[in-house]
């Protein structure tokens, strides 16, 4: 890792699980993320202030409840306002093969659903955010 990313991971909307985003939040700090939680039951608006307050390089979603074509797009809307266009939105839960293909036109880099392995999202965060530093 080129340098230690900071990574805000977060629970948009109403869903309570929480286990997922931990063992992820988990796997990121392993791998030598800086990671901040911001907890359950978090609004776009809450999500994209955490970013801005904590000078994110990404932000990590996680919606179990079939919220995600609502949730995501309008934490992409929220880190716009607030001038992070920069800042890599991605995410992961029970996300249907045409939405992810949908989410990511709206801008959203990456979607892992269960299952997927924690090296495979590890490994592509940092590659993916080492490359974007470089250029």
């Amino acid at each position: 890792m080129k340098r230690r990313f900071r990574v805000v991971v977060a629970k948009p909307g109403l869903d309570g699980h929480d286990r997922g985003i931990k063992v992820i939040a988990r796997a990121l700090r392993d791998a030598g993320f800086e990671v901040i939680y911001t907890g359950l039951f978090q609004t776009p608006e809450q999500i994209a202030e955490a970013a801005r307050q904590e000078d994110a390089d990404a932000v990590g979603l996680s919606v179990l409840s079939g919220a995600h074509m609502t949730l995501f797009p309008r934490v992409l809307e929220e880190l716009a306002a607030r001038g992070l266009d920069d800042v890599l939105v991605f995410g992961g839960g029970i996300v249907p093969p045409d939405d992810v293909a949908a989410l990511k036109a709206q801008g959203v880099a990456e979607v892992f659903t269960p299952g997927a392995p924690l090296d495979r999202i590890t490994t592509w965060l940092e590659t993916t955010l080492d490359e974007r530093e470089r250029g």
